[in-house]
């Protein structure tokens, strides 16, 4: 039975990067050293052990935009080759992408590997150019689905999100996406790689940002659902935090956490709300922000 892991100690890159050399770059004579590039450190490793220990399958994705990833450098030991490992740390690296608000994913193969990616789903970019970085590699690409979202009223949700990446440019550039819709709860994501510290874990502003246009968010849509119209704006913002996001910022916002009436709107009057969003690391609860909002006419 095979798992995929991390690399996080000093001795597992040691292992990660020596084996990628092995594999990748000694059968054509290249130095120690070349196995490395410059998206080592914004980029996400994965790797897979025997049953004793040694490293014999590695993989490595990173994002070229804010909805472009790459994958590069998955490789597995001859032994253990035709057993299903490279598709396993392809499917791990495509998740991780998803879970980066990549909307599709690319790969350089090899002649030799173009039957393994369109096996899985890859298919050949004919608008790129079949040499690479001066060998013979073609660039394939893959368009990437979310299996586990559900979004009610799309064309709502995608107003809501076109609306953050016009009013609020650096929504996009800290990769704040909205993932899942159901009509009674929203949940956003976003990038930790783009709002990391300098302890590897997500900045506090970072995280109220989130928050805020979480709670913001959900009255834009239950305004919609409503068929009201009325400016949102943040009059007061509370959050506590209890533990650092090392992982998967997410941000939930339930309709039954917000407190409030539409009614005044109707008259022409503001409507105050209280909002509570909760802030998770992957499926562990780490924050709760509070926010009073203001809808006004």
């Amino acid at each position: 039975m095979f798992k995929i892991d991390t690399p996080s100690s000093e001795q597992d890159f040691i292992e990660y990067f020596a084996f990628r050399w092995k594999m990748l770059r000694a059968p054509w004579k290249a130095p120690l050293g070349s196995e490395k590039d410059e998206y080592e450190q914004v980029g996400q490793h994965r790797m897979i052990r025997s049953l004793d220990g040694d490293v014999i399958a590695v993989g490595r994705v990173h994002m070229n935009s804010a909805e472009e990833a790459q994958v590069r450098h998955i490789a597995v030991e001859k032994a253990f080759q035709d057993k299903g490992l490279a598709k396993m740390l392809l499917a791990s690296l495509e998740s991780i992408a998803i879970s980066e608000g990549a909307k599709q994913i690319v790969c350089n193969s090899t002649q030799t590997a173009i039957p393994f990616f369109s096996s899985v789903g890859f298919q050949i970019d004919d608008n790129s150019p079949n040499e690479l970085g001066g060998q013979q590699r073609q660039q394939m690409i893959k368009k990437l689905v979310d299996p586990s979202t559900i979004t009610l009223h799309p064309i709502w949700c995608k107003q809501l999100q076109d609306t953050w990446t016009e009013m609020i440019p650096i929504s996009e550039h800290m990769g704040i996406k909205l993932h899942q819709y159901t009509g009674r709860t929203l949940e956003t994501r976003a990038s930790l790689n783009k709002n990391i510290n300098l302890h590897g874990t997500m900045f506090a502003g970072s995280i109220f940002s989130l928050a805020t246009l979480t709670g913001w968010g959900s009255l834009f849509l239950l305004l919609k659902e409503k068929q009201l119209d009325g400016e949102i704006v943040l009059g007061d913002g509370n959050i506590h935090y209890h533990k650092p996001i090392t992982m998967q910022p997410r941000a939930v916002c339930h309709v039954e956490s917000i407190k409030g009436k539409f009614e005044p709107l109707s008259l022409r009057k503001k409507a105050h709300f209280d909002v509570t969003v909760a802030i998770l690391d992957g499926d562990n609860a780490v924050a709760e922000f509070t926010g009073k909002f203001w809808i006004l006419p």
